[in-house]
């Protein structure tokens, strides 16, 4: 009973520690267990391992159409407690409009109690890094340093974003994520590459190489990607160290998202992979509705799953 409370009374404080992915370790201590009769008192030594913070948590993509207060307020009542925020062209917060809607968002946040965003995903497509001086490439980075500016007033740590479509010159893009992760770092933010299909980022090495280049990236792991229309799902081991998001949905290797429980994704074996890793961040939930399904139930689905794996 004691260790289970001075484990929730430590949740709750390193829980901010736990978000920007730093270690935090309990010492071994002496717990006396009290019963009525003095002679079944029991003394135990409880020796504590770092504790592995791992949090569930939904993209508010998963409610579309809806302003930003209602889809927090849904997500509550399928019992998240935490999301991440989307802003793109059919996202809760516009890109072309994230500082008229920075104080609103800022503001909501600060009265939010029983959700919190731990992430954004700038959903936006990249410019061509080759040409910097461009009026579309510079619009690009004036919209990430807003969401970055953003992020930091809402105490986020981690924005993803897309990489760069086939074709674009290497060490373009090496230079263009090095520029994000300095805005990143500036605001105290954490910048996670997404892997995805159909860009740069499809394979592990070329994420891994990224990485290893670009010093302070990060890694936003969408399994999906490495599974859907390949012949055998790829292995993604060699970046595990690099994660510092994951988004989840089940995937088969003909369908991009099925219902939960009906594709091959061993969420399981995932999350012992992370936690090898000590990873510390949030299992986001992203399911995007499907025709004659409750989205609803899919996503309280996907939410039991993903919290009775940790």
């Amino acid at each position: 009973m004691a260790v289970g409370l001075f484990q929730r009374i430590g949740i709750a404080m390193l829980y901010k520690d736990a978000l920007c992915g730093k270690k935090t370790f309990w010492s071994a201590g002496t717990t006396r267990l009290k019963t009525k009769r003095k002679s079944d008192r029991i003394d135990r030594n409880y020796s504590f391992l770092p504790i592995v913070f791992v949090i569930v948590a939904a993209s508010t993509s998963c409610i579309p159409g809806e302003p930003l207060a209602e889809v927090l307020d849904r997500l509550v009542d399928l019992e998240y407690t935490s999301t991440e925020l989307v802003i793109s062209e059919r996202g809760v917060i516009l890109p072309t409009q994230i500082a008229d809607q920075h104080e609103a968002v800022v503001q909501l946040r600060r009265s939010l109690r029983r959700i919190i965003p731990i992430s954004i995903f700038f959903d936006v497509e990249p410019a061509d890094p080759e040409y910097p001086t461009v009026p579309a490439y510079i619009e690009y980075i004036e919209q990430f340093t807003l969401a970055c500016r953003l992020a930091k007033d809402c105490k986020i740590v981690v924005i993803t974003v897309h990489a760069a479509l086939p074709g674009t010159s290497y060490n373009d893009e090496v230079r263009h994520l090095a520029k994000l992760v300095e805005i990143g770092m500036y605001h105290g933010v954490i910048v996670g590459i997404a892997t995805e299909a159909g860009r740069i980022t499809d394979t592990p090495e070329t994420v891994g190489s990224l990485c290893k280049h670009v010093k302070g990236l990060g890694v936003t792991l969408d399994p999906s990607h490495y599974i859907y229309n390949l012949p055998k799902p790829k292995d993604f081991e060699a970046i595990l160290p690099h994660v510092c998001h994951v988004r989840l949905r089940d995937t088969t290797q003909k369908q991009f998202q099925t219902r939960v429980g009906q594709g091959v994704v061993e969420f399981g074996k995932l999350v012992d992979r992370l936690n090898q890793v000590e990873y510390r961040r949030a299992l986001c939930v992203d399911l995007a509705p499907l025709p004659d399904v409750d989205q609803h139930a899919e996503l309280r689905k996907m939410r039991l799953l993903s919290e009775s794996l940790l």
